[in-house]
C-alpha cells in the first residue's frame, strides 16, 4: 500500500487553458500511477494539488525586448512559487516552456521546494527511448534562449529546428490561435511549420515544446501519424512520481 501522496504545486497562468489542461495531464498520470501500482481509483487517492493561475508577464517578450518599458516576469513567478510553498508544497511543475527560463532564479529562492524543469525531464525521457534527434517546436524565446537546444544535446539528442519565417507562423498559432480561442487558425499554422520539417527530416519526433501547441496540433492534418512529444504530459507525470514517492 502506497503512503499518504505529497503535496504538490502547478504554477500556471502562462496562458490559462495551458495552465488548466495541465490539471488534467496530471490527474490522468496520477490515476496511470496508481492503477500500474494496484491501488484503488478514488477521490482519496489523488495527491493534494494546488493550482495557481497569475496574469505572468509574457515570458518571450521580455527575452525579446529587456528593456524598462517591459515587464520582467521573474518577480511574478517566483510571487507564484512563494504562494505554492506558503501552502506546503513539496514540488512544483511550472505549465510553461518558455517560463523555464527563470528556473534557476526560482529554485535559488524556494531550495526547501523541487522545481522540476521541463527540458530536463522530456531530454531524459526521450534519451531513455534512443532518440538521437527531434523536431523542435516552440516559441521564439525558447529558441533564442538555447533552453531545449542545449538541453538535448547534453543528453545527446539533435533539435532540428524551423527557419525564421516558421518560428513566425508558430508565434501566430500560439498567440492569435490558442490564446485567443482560435483552435482551428493555431493548427493550420502548426501544420505549415510541422510539414516541411517531416519532409526534410522524415519521421522523428516532434517535441511540442510550448504547452499550448499540444492543444492544437493534434489537429492538424499535417500532424496525422506524427509521433507528437508533449513535454506537459511528460512534467505532469514526472510531478505525479513525486506526490507519490518521494517522502
Amino acid at each position: 500500500m502506497l503512503a499518504p501522496p505529497q503535496s504538490v504545486g502547478i504554477l500556471g497562468g502562462m496562458g490559462p487553458a495551458a495552465g488548466a489542461d495541465f490539471v488534467r495531464l496530471f490527474v490522468e498520470a496520477c490515476t496511470h500511477y496508481l492503477q500500474s501500482h494496484g491501488e484503488e481509483v478514488r477521490d482519496q487517492s489523488f495527491p493534494e494539488h494546488w493550482l495557481v493561475q497569475m496574469p505572468i508577464p509574457d515570458r518571450t517578450r521580455a527575452i525579446h525586448h529587456p528593456q524598462p518599458d517591459v515587464q520582467d516576469p521573474a518577480p511574478h513567478l517566483l510571487q507564484g512559487v512563494g504562494r505554492l510553498a506558503a501552502l506546503g508544497v513539496r514540488s512544483v511543475a511550472v505549465a510553461c516552456n518558455t517560463a523555464h527560463v527563470w528556473h534557476g532564479q526560482m529554485q535559488a529562492l524556494f531550495p526547501q521546494i523541487s522545481i522540476l524543469h521541463i527540458a530536463e525531464e522530456t531530454a531524459r525521457h526521450l534519451q531513455q527511448q534512443g532518440v538521437e534527434q527531434a523536431i523542435l517546436l516552440a516559441t521564439a524565446g525558447t529558441y533564442q534562449t538555447g533552453l531545449y537546444d542545449q538541453t538535448l544535446r547534453a543528453y545527446g539528442i539533435t533539435p532540428l529546428v524551423p527557419e525564421e519565417e516558421g518560428v513566425a507562423r508558430l508565434m501566430q498559432g500560439i498567440y492569435d490561435g490558442v490564446k485567443r480561442g482560435d483552435i482551428a487558425l493555431a493548427a493550420n499554422r502548426f501544420g505549415e511549420v510541422l510539414a516541411p520539417l517531416l519532409a526534410r527530416h522524415g519521421q522523428v519526433p516532434v517535441v511540442m515544446g510550448c504547452t499550448e501547441i499540444p492543444l492544437a496540433l493534434p489537429q492538424a492534418r499535417e500532424a496525422q501519424g506524427a509521433v507528437l512529444i508533449d513535454p506537459a504530459r511528460i512534467l505532469a507525470q514526472e510531478l505525479a512520481r513525486r506526490a507519490y514517492e518521494m517522502h
